[in-house]
């Protein structure tokens, strides 16, 4: 009777171990699976949302109808594109940029062309002045502004190590590409609540969306705004004010001091435009709240980095660290060569 009492309990033992590697094996399948279809649901609203939705019609935010859209870092590359597509749109303009010339030179073009009502505000945000400030709330207060762009920014002059950062850089990336974007932010916010119609597009950066060493700073400024962006869009959804978070990677802009256009980096004109046509579509940004990356191939490099490499955030590190010291060898031979000549 033992005897058969240990054949049975180890028959019984043998069964329920069978019975935890089906199950295991199950659950391994299963996870499979949902990892698969989730790949392939991704990839299908990827190609949708490229090349077959539209985006809101920027009507809904009163194009044509005597809306204003504020935009800061007015005057050049991606700012200048955003102030001309929406004026071509129908809104009326508010430019805000440092350089007062620049701005009223731009102002005439756009009156001149598309026919809309303009105003200048001339804002350096890295002085960080209350009366900047109160003269912004001052010149919209009896707007009907629906549309702010957060374009103005800042990065470092070249890629740098942290420990060898100049504080006046690193205050100045704090200061225009976060409070500044906080301040005017709030200075719009309730009119666009008190309307309950508005749109806050807020100009976002890979160099954000990715650890990016060398530019640890600048790359910190941009993560703070996606997190930003997200919780303020969840705040103002109630009262039908759109949030929208827009990752790029490079444009040929004086920012990123590329001139040169290719399949991958686009001019500003390229990119507002795709950005304006794309508002509420995600693309490439696929499950961020409140975030889109509108131009076509900086979506697909983004899909494919988010679910290759991009799932060890050590490998994406480690080379974006290569990089840009690349870049900034690059950058000191150069000025090195500069000052030789003089």
């Amino acid at each position: 009777m033992a005897f058969n009492c240990a054949i049975l309990d180890s028959y019984l033992s043998t069964l329920q171990s069978s019975k935890i590697l089906a199950y295991s094996s199950l659950l391994f399948i299963l996870v499979g699976f949902y990892r698969y279809v989730s790949f392939g649901y991704k990839l299908t609203k990827l190609f949708f949302e490229l090349f077959i939705l539209s985006g809101k019609n920027l009507k809904n935010y009163g194009a044509g109808k005597g809306a204003w859209a504020v935009i800061t870092g007015a005057s050049d590359g991606i700012g200048k594109e955003f102030s001309l597509q929406l004026a071509k749109k129908g809104f009326n303009v508010v430019l805000v940029s440092r350089t007062e010339s620049k701005l009223v030179e731009l102002a005439n073009e756009i009156e001149q062309k598309f026919k809309v009502n303009t105003k200048v505000l001339p804002f350096d945000f890295s002085l960080n002045q209350s009366i900047d400030y109160q003269a912004l709330a001052n010149l919209i207060e009896p707007l009907d502004v629906t549309v702010l762009i957060n374009n103005v920014g800042q990065s470092h002059a070249i890629p740098v190590p942290f420990a060898e950062t100049e504080e006046s850089e690193l205050s100045n990336i704090i200061l225009i590409n976060d409070l500044a974007t906080l301040k005017v932010t709030r200075i719009v916010t309730p009119k666009l609540i008190t309307k309950r119609q508005g749109l806050i597009l807020t100009m976002g950066s890979f160099g954000g969306l990715f650890p990016t060493p060398y530019l640890a700073v600048y790359s910190g400024s941009k993560a703070f705004l996606q997190q930003w962006s997200s919780a303020l869009a969840a705040e103002l959804k109630p009262y039908n004010v759109d949030v929208d978070f827009v990752l790029s990677y490079l444009v040929t802009s004086a920012m990123s001091k590329i001139r040169r256009t290719s399949a991958l980096i686009p001019n500003p004109k390229s990119f507002v435009a795709s950005t304006l046509s794309s508002i509420g579509l995600q693309r490439g940004a696929q499950g961020r709240a409140a975030t889109s990356t509108p131009y076509w191939s900086h979506a697909i490099f983004q899909f494919a980095v988010a679910n290759t490499v991009g799932e060890l955030s050590n490998i994406v590190s480690n080379l974006n660290l290569k990089f840009h010291i690349g870049i900034r060898k690059r950058a000191l031979k150069k000025a090195e060569r500069e000052n030789k000549k003089l």
